[in-house]
């Protein structure tokens, strides 16, 4: 049984930094903040669990078998990761890429405290203690000093782990591809990363989030493993027997005149070849959800529309079903992951030749972070435009990537991943 009291909070914003310094004590740490971005289907403003009571930790050899019955038999919160590399446990597929951050393929931890915020209220949920705990943890929460700054690391040197000739031969080799018609399109990525080197993680996160302000942020701690996520993009959520999908396919860069950053938004949108790379994701997202959908019920709800980051504009779509309630809350998610908007398609074909192309595994990048409810809902962000760190070996990395398609011009593909890079290259290297 969880305890469960509510307290105000005067600001939301200042109980933020408090709450996140406060649970650097605790070895597993996953926070989720939407940082107040208006977008449909949001359920909380910030969420933090803390502290593990039970855990799951495994490779992908039957990994989804072995989270649906860790995620049935808890019947209770729980807040982890799924990598890329599951896919491997979807399909025949391998992963032989140099992997420098060698984090386990899934984890997840049932929290011993968790706390919801609204913009005015926290509900807090503890598990198996005292109310005093809670009222002594909240009073200590309160009392935390809130930093006057945000630290900064010490410049770290970044490293390409695909030189930029490199990606240009890769991408064309993925053109041609295409042109023989083994894929219509697929998601190359490359790794930026750098050894021997150790980053204040909690410090790395706010000045990520500060430049940001993306609504699928996260924070997650397990023990010396570290995602610090600015990832605008949301990968499945369900609520009751409704699914939705909101694949991001279509970039653009923000700029400082307020009418010329207008007509940039309107150009992404009028776009032929963005448009033609989101709505052939969105066709792949609809073909994954009507696995488990009842029939009739898969829709697109938005197609291709813009939003606007601090970064960056997106093109976005919503895709969104109904599913029988027979269908368990894993299955849903194994039955489109990993998501599409980070494979191509056809999707097992696109992985292949991804597999072959890639210099680097990809691990958690372009996998997923979030949680399952009691009653089994859940929410998933992707983990892009994030700084992936393992403490023990002092190796820090994230990566970026694109759609490659046959109107694609390798040239504005790698000024593409550039522009994707720009926010965790400006928090590592300054």
């Amino acid at each position: 049984m969880r305890v469960v009291k509510k307290k105000s909070i005067a600001s939301l914003p200042d109980v933020k930094v408090r709450i996140l310094t406060w649970a650097q004590q605790f070895e597993e740490v996953a926070w989720m903040d939407s940082n107040s971005f208006e977008a449909n289907h949001s359920s909380y403003q910030a969420i933090l669990a803390v502290d593990a009571f039970t855990s799951i930790r495994t490779d992908h050899f039957n990994a989804f078998e072995k989270l649906e019955e860790y995620q049935r038999t808890a019947k209770d919160w729980i807040f982890g990761y799924l990598t890329y590399d599951l896919k491997n446990d979807v399909e025949n597929l391998s992963s032989s890429n140099d992997d420098g951050l060698a984090f386990p393929d899934l984890q997840f931890f049932q929290p011993k405290k968790i706390f919801f915020f609204s913009e005015t209220e926290v509900e807090i949920q503890y598990l198996n203690v005292v109310s005093d705990e809670l009222e002594s943890d909240w009073e200590t929460i309160e009392n935390t000093t809130v930093p006057e700054a945000i630290n900064t690391n010490d410049s770290v040197k970044i490293r390409l782990r695909t030189t930029k000739d490199d990606y240009f031969e890769k991408v064309g080799r993925m053109l041609k591809h295409i042109e023989r018609g083994d894929i219509y399109e697929a998601n190359f990525c490359q790794e930026f990363y750098a050894e021997a080197t150790g980053i204040d993680p909690l410090s790395t996160f706010f000045h990520l989030n500060e430049i940001s302000r993306p609504p699928f942020a996260t924070f997650l701690k397990l023990s010396q493993l570290y995602a610090l996520s600015a990832s605008p993009e949301r990968y499945l959520k369900k609520t009751g027997n409704t699914v939705i999908s909101q694949p991001i396919k279509g970039t653009a860069k923000r700029l400082p005149n307020p009418s010329e950053d207008q007509k940039m938004a309107e150009a992404l949108q009028n776009d032929p070849k963005e448009r033609s790379e989101n709505i052939m994701i969105t066709d792949l997202v609809r073909n994954d959800l009507s696995r488990i959908a009842k029939k009739g019920t898969v829709e697109v709800e938005e197609l291709c529309k813009i939003y606007t980051f601090e970064q960056v504009h997106q093109m976005i779509s919503t895709i969104r079903c109904e599913v029988k309630a027979s269908v368990s809350p894993v299955e849903i998610i194994k039955n489109s992951f990993p998501m599409g908007s980070m494979t191509g398609a056809p999707k097992v074909s696109a992985m292949k030749i991804i597999e072959t192309l890639e210099d680097a595994k990809r691990g958690l990048y372009s996998g997923a972070v979030g949680y399952f409810t009691p009653t089994g809902d859940f929410d998933f962000n992707v983990v892009i435009r994030s700084i992936l760190y393992n403490e023990a070996k002092k190796y820090v990395s994230f990566s970026v990537g694109g759609a490659i398609t046959a109107k694609s011009v390798p040239e504005n593909e790698y000024e593409e991943c550039l522009l994707k890079a720009q926010a965790m290259r400006t928090v590592l290297e300054t």
